[in-house]
């Protein structure tokens, strides 16, 4: 972008745009980049710009030798560090002025890729669940085909058997077949079609909260930031317990039962969900201060069988993948010790943004 680019067009970008002086002290920012730092430009101008981005040193040092070399700089990708513990990742692009203005001698631009890598990523997720899903079905039908044969031949062979103490054999085969055939059914999550009525999600979560402090009286907190102004949506009650019951169990599960899971509920505007942009969204966080998901799983952790926890199923999460998915939503996870949270995207309504 030249220096001489009128103001007006710069405010009308989408683009966040920010000028320095020669001794990186911000000069302007336009309403984009307002947007993306989350401040006004009336507190930020005339901060110095270690002041604006304190813990991205080595952004401040790229700017400052851009400055002093007077060479242009781009870079993708890039990861900063703003207030608290909020990161974003941009495009950056750094040009400095030659004509000697005093009040502007660098201008940067900066476009926030975290969500188009989000969408990528989610696209991405659901295809391969939708891949998995039909070779999952596949096998279904494989398997339970010759345990049906099993467990009938095995009650066959009961009614055969002379003698009773033979038969505790026929009976741990029927149990055994039995078992398996539940275990497949269990991977591919609910198959009855949705019955859906319009339900507010705080009775879910009250409801989930609920049964598990029953399931773990002594030791287990559940606290809980409702956003009360959520209206009802189209969904169906019982399989979004299951599918929220199974995230705050695994939760539990991660913190031994000892600790605090806490609820959220907000809205997301003009969100997309794989291919699809939705005008408003339910979001849901669970949130637990556990040891965090091994980083070789966290990409896998939807999918039937993948758990870090001895003698774990790996169905719980697939499960609630599934159920959340049949009703046009997705569930994403960001995981580090200490922090894990499993954010559950429900559309509410059917307009699209």
């Amino acid at each position: 972008m030249s220096s001489d680019t009128p103001p007006r067009i710069i405010e009308n970008l989408t683009t966040a745009v920010l000028t320095f002086d020669a001794a990186l002290r911000l000069t302007s920012i336009n309403p984009a980049g307002e947007m993306l730092f989350e401040v006004s430009a009336k507190k930020v101008i005339g901060q110095i710009l270690t002041e604006l981005l304190p813990q991205a040193r080595l952004a401040i040092r790229t700017l400052a030798r851009t400055l002093e070399s007077r060479h242009p700089f781009t870079a993708r990708g890039v990861r900063l560090k703003l207030y608290g513990t909020r990161t974003i990742t941009v495009d950056c692009m750094v040009t400095p002025v030659m004509d000697g203005d005093p009040h502007t001698a660098l201008i940067v631009e900066l476009t926030q890729i975290d969500r188009l890598l989000r969408l990528a990523r989610d696209e991405s997720m659901l295809d391969r669940q939708v891949a998995n899903r039909a070779v999952m079905r596949g096998l279904a039908h494989e398997i339970k085909n010759p345990l049906g044969g099993l467990r009938g031949a095995a009650q066959l062979l009961e009614r055969e058997l002379p003698n009773n103490s033979l038969k505790e054999y026929t009976r741990i085969i029927i149990h055994e077949a039995d078992r398996l055939r539940n275990l497949v059914d269990r991977m591919m999550g609910p198959h009855q079609p949705l019955k859906k009525k319009p339900i507010n999600i705080h009775e879910i979560l009250e409801h989930v909260r609920k049964l598990m402090l029953v399931e773990v009286p002594v030791g287990l907190s559940i606290e809980r930031e409702y956003d009360p102004s959520l209206p009802e949506f189209e969904a169906e009650p019982g399989q979004l317990i299951q599918a929220v019951l199974n995230i705050v169990r695994n939760s539990a599960e991660a913190i031994q039962h000892q600790g605090t899971i806490r609820l959220r509920s907000g809205i997301e505007r003009s969100f997309t969900i794989g291919q699809q942009r939705h005008r408003l969204v339910l979001r849901v966080d669970i949130e637990d201060n556990g040891p965090g998901i091994p980083e070789e799983i966290q990409h896998h952790i939807f999918y039937p069988l993948v758990t870090a926890k001895p003698g774990g199923t790996g169905l719980g999460l697939s499960i609630a993948q599934d159920i959340i998915a049949k009703h046009g939503g997705l569930i994403e996870c960001r995981s580090r010790p200490g922090h894990t949270v499993f954010s559950l995207y429900l559309p509410l309504g059917n307009g699209h943004g």
